[in-house]
């Protein structure tokens, strides 16, 4: 798991090194009118954003100003139900934050030592909104657990932001795709908007007993799993795309198994660039190995193909978009990487093709191949559910990786079948 990424907090005090996951780094990178994380279970989501709430208080005080932060939740009727805790925890545990505070039974703000005052208010959002219009000098509201806010409370709580350079934080567990929060966060594209997915392996200080647990949840509750642990949504279970089909095991390849079949994708912006190693056995496909990272320069896909055994050895089959990649990495280690073959309806065809089998097996040890099947699914019709026949947009990076190394085994709609595989 990658260690921990260190944030400057800068003030007219010394600069304050803050570790915080490493995603987190770009959303609290420069100026942002908005800052959100989204995802699943044990991400440290909260933690971190309670903590950076409470270093600009403190960074606030410091330098004489006054004002609020909000910490607000769409449902809350009393403190135990709020943020409270969470800022409270950040603050203690970051132990030379707490003489910087006075915190009591139902409330926290900077200490009267420093040259400001920041107050910290805790609020319900479908009883309170109202009560926000008339809040002086609201400098930050962080939205926790936003996913049931509604369009109405968005509508009614960015006005209140007036300041230059007030922030709106938005943290939450996606529940639905038309969710307001969905639409405004995740699809919108205000350069000054910075929204990041942060999961389980995100979070370097990820818990061991967490970890057991989600675990048991691969194992026993698959249908589930992707959305309480990889921030999918909760209804996509009819419309997975490998629904029922889906098992995470360990094994190793029989010696009558054909393969092993490797195909690349390559990253673009924030997508990631990965690698797979398969095998097929019947009517079932393993997934044994993955390579898979985000922002991956050129000279870097080399070695990151490399910590798959045998890859150097064995054809791989790479998009065919990135003939300049395909060509620089054959160049470099890997010369037997070709262009996968498209034809119009590959994509169709492709996902039939991974339909057919009875178990696709996924290795523990692929985790991004686990996750992105626990998410890849159809789209649903907004108004009555149904599924629809058409791929919904989302992380299938893997999924395209496995079907460039099938390409020669998948038979094309209209043409002959492929040549039956013989034990």
């Amino acid at each position: 798991m990658a260690a921990a990424a260190k944030h400057r907090v800068t003030s007219a005090r010394p600069t304050i090194r803050v570790e915080l996951p490493p995603r987190l780094r770009p959303v609290f990178a420069g100026a942002a009118d908005v800052r959100g994380a989204w995802g699943g279970r044990g991400s440290g989501k909260s933690r971190s954003f309670a903590l950076m709430a409470a270093l600009h208080a403190y960074r606030w005080a410091g330098n004489g100003e006054t004002g609020t932060i909000l910490c607000g939740r769409q449902f809350m009727n009393t403190l135990a139900e709020s943020s409270m805790e969470e800022v409270k925890a950040a603050i203690t545990g970051a132990g030379w934050l707490l003489p910087c505070f006075d915190i009591g039974e139902g409330y926290i703000r900077t200490s009267p030592w420093l040259r400001g005052r920041i107050d910290f208010s805790f609020t319900g959002l479908d009883r309170n909104i109202d009560g926000l219009k008339g809040r002086a000098r609201l400098k930050l509201a962080w939205i926790d657990e936003a996913e049931p806010v509604s369009e109405a409370a968005w509508a009614r709580l960015l006005p209140t932001l007036r300041e230059e350079d007030s922030e709106l934080w938005v943290t939450w567990n996606p529940e639905r795709e038309d969710s307001p929060t969905h639409r405004r966060f995740r699809l919108g594209h205000d350069p000054r908007m910075k929204v990041t997915q942060l999961c389980w392996q995100d979070n370097p200080w990820f818990p061991a007993r967490l970890d057991r647990q989600r675990r048991r949840d691969a194992e026993e509750r698959p249908e589930t799993y992707a959305h309480v642990w990889d921030g999918a949504f909760a209804t996509c279970g009819e419309a997975l795309v490998l629904r029922g089909r889906v098992q995470l095991a360990e094994f190793q390849p029989g010696r009558h198994w054909h393969g092993p079949y490797f195909g690349a994708d390559w990253g673009f912006a924030v997508d990631p660039t990965c690698l797979v190693k398969c095998w097929v056995d019947g009517r079932r496909l393993y997934i044994e190995d993955e390579a898979y990272a985000h922002e991956v320069a050129i000279d870097a896909i080399a070695p990151l193909f490399a910590r798959i055994a045998g890859a150097s050895e064995h054809v791989i089959r790479g998009d065919a978009a990135r003939p300049e990649t395909i060509n620089y990495v054959s160049r470099h280690g890997f010369p037997k990487l070709v262009a996968a073959e498209k034809w119009p309806g590959s994509v169709a065809d492709g996902v039939e093709h991974l339909r057919s089998y009875e178990a696709v097996v996924i290795h523990p040890r692929c985790v991004n191949a686990f996750r992105e099947a626990g998410a890849w699914r159809w789209r649903s019709d907004r108004l009555t559910g149904d599924v629809l026949p058409q791929l919904a947009p989302g992380d299938d990076h893997v999924w395209d990786a496995v079907r460039y190394a099938l390409a020669p085994l998948i038979r094309r709609r209209g043409a002959p079948a492929i040549r039956t595989l013989m034990l």
